[in-house]
């Protein structure tokens, strides 16, 4: 059996990254493979990760043994920022290792494990590590969740040039239709605009409708 980790990214922050985790988590589901999801670093919560609960809602199911173990959660930091000063405020450090070894862990028990990051391609880690870096390190491949408010374009081709750039595999494009812009014409033609661009420059990628809530 393949184990496969996807390193779920999004164009910005607030574009929907852990409603398109929890559906696609439950699509796998549905499609009988055995499947759990990880937060990379959680910032703005104390004691669990408010994102990996929000994944077992949608997904329709109780938190896991390794929820309870924090397996999913590794690394939590209580100041809602990106990870990079969320860990200079709580004045620790975070713990790459303890955060690999729980990736492994899942990996070693579940088909699918969807490794949810924070914010962006580009959100810094530490001072001198981004979440791209550390993506290109455990080559994971990519779902980018992007949807179609205005100003999406420029965001996805800046995320997807830089995944090009460093020989990144792009699996999927998660297209959030939660995300939409109040201008119907703006939605389609980004859709559309989009779909086409993928194709053309990865055609080996998936396409993804995040349907709406």
């Amino acid at each position: 059996m393949h184990h496969t980790v996807y390193f779920i990214s999004g164009i910005d922050t607030e574009v929907g990254k852990t409603y398109a985790t929890g559906y696609l988590a439950k699509k796998y589901l549905e499609n009988g493979q055995c499947v759990i999801t990880q937060k990379l670093i959680q910032t703005g919560n104390k004691e669990y990760s408010e994102d990996i609960l929000k994944h077992r809602e949608i997904m329709g199911i109780p938190l896991f043994e390794e929820d309870h173990q924090k397996i999913t959660m590794p690394e939590i930091f209580s100041y809602p920022a990106s990870p990079h000063l969320s860990a200079k405020l709580d004045g620790r450090s975070i713990d790459f290792k303890k955060i690999e070894n729980a990736t492994h862990e899942l990996v070693k028990k579940f088909d699918v494990v969807l490794l949810e990051g924070a914010g962006g391609l580009m959100v810094p880690l530490t001072d001198e590590l981004l979440t791209i870096d550390y993506i290109k390190k455990n080559e994971f491949p990519v779902i980018l969740v992007t949807s179609g408010r205005l100003g999406s374009i420029n965001h996805t081709l800046l995320s997807l040039e830089a995944l090009q750039q460093r020989n990144i595999k792009l699996h999927a494009i998660a297209y959030n239709l939660n995300d939409e812009s109040e201008d119907q014409t703006i939605s389609i033609e980004t859709q559309r605009y989009l779909k086409q661009y993928v194709q053309k420059n990865f055609p080996a990628a998936l396409w993804f409708d995040i349907p709406k809530i």
